[in-house]
């Protein structure tokens, strides 16, 4: 956004592209929750001293909540997710943006190589981690909690101190890895995807002015940039849904009294011992095609929605900048 500075040093760019991300967060985290929770249930569900697991299949937590007529409950803890999921999407777009204009500015290039790519990206991440991991902590061991027993926000950050509720951080800074790979590859998917067209078109009409992906180019793109990064770091993600989950014996008293229950561990090393020991190797990966089919589509989806409403969040964003320019001028001329 060339111009007058109505913002008073905003960087409308990334701001456009941070809210554009935020919403479409918000949209896929809400449609997509009941399989979320299916999911994490599923992921911290290990295997006890007999051999035994509660959840054989992910739809075994699903038909438990029908069983026990507590649909309802598979939103437990989804406002507290929505909050997280905006927070988290807004600051990790606004600084990947930011970072990435900065790049280009300093080092003069045109383009951004993928090393460096993934730096900005990890960076972004890093700094969107530190913010929202309470938040994040909270809202696995409200998923996690027995059907009909989650507690609110505040109840459930209340249970521990606050260093428990930053439980998961460290795994959870390896794992900015994930958006790191995701995006780059979506990016560079998108890249050559939008100049094979641009030639198309060029070629065909004459018209060699850029063209915008598709929502199904967008949502295709998504799903296998986020397919590759969740199956390079799912064994990290299954340890930190472990180690942030709800402690059984202070949810479900009935599973508590079952020999071979014990409080999930707290550590990286902890949760890795425990696979092993009671899972083996296929303990690393339990899960694996419920964490893709729920992060493909939501992750899919946030870039379809994100690339469609990007304009209209731009010129949303271009008349607040435009009110805040005459709005000033006026007070000054008062």
């Amino acid at each position: 956004m060339e111009g007058e500075d109505g913002g008073g040093g905003v960087d409308w760019d990334s701001l456009a592209e941070a809210a554009s991300g935020a919403v479409g967060a918000l949209v896929s985290t809400t449609v997509l929750y009941p399989l979320d929770t299916c999911k994490t249930k599923f992921q911290a569900d290990v295997q006890t001293d007999q051999g035994a697991h509660k959840y054989r299949n992910l739809s075994d937590v699903f038909w438990e909540a029908i069983k026990k007529k507590q649909f309802l409950s598979l939103y437990q803890g989804l406002k507290t997710k929505n909050i997280q999921s905006f927070i988290s999407q807004f600051v990790y777009f606004y600084g990947y943006s930011y970072f990435k204009r900065l790049y280009l500015e300093k080092s003069g290039a045109k383009s951004i190589g993928t090393k460096a790519n993934l730096l900005i990206a990890a960076a972004a991440g890093a700094c969107t981690v530190v913010v929202t991991q309470p938040l994040d902590t909270a809202s696995s061991r409200m998923q996690t909690s027995a059907f009909g027993k989650s507690k609110g926000l505040r109840a459930t950050l209340a249970e521990g101190t606050w260093l428990e509720a930053f439980d998961g951080l460290g795994i959870s800074l390896l794992l900015t890895c994930n958006p790191s790979i995701q995006y780059t590859v979506f990016d560079q998917l998108k890249q050559k995807l939008i100049l094979r067209q641009t030639r198309k078109n060029a070629e065909s009409a004459g018209d060699s002015s850029l063209v915008a992906l598709s929502a199904f180019s967008a949502f295709l793109l998504g799903a296998i940039s986020k397919s590759v990064a969740t199956i390079l770091t799912y064994p990290l993600i299954r340890c930190k849904v472990m180690i942030q989950a709800a402690d059984p014996d202070e949810d479900d008293e009935d599973e508590s009294e079952k020999p071979g229950n014990s409080r999930p561990p707290k550590t990286m090393l902890g949760a890795m011992h425990a696979m092993w020991n009671k899972e083996g190797i296929p303990g690393f990966f339990k899960g694996l095609h419920a964490q893709i089919l729920k992060t493909v589509l939501s992750s899919a989806l946030l870039l379809m929605i994100k690339e469609k409403i990007s304009k209209f969040t731009w010129i949303s964003l271009l008349a607040l900048r435009r009110y805040l320019f005459v709005s000033r001028k006026r007070i000054k001329s008062a």
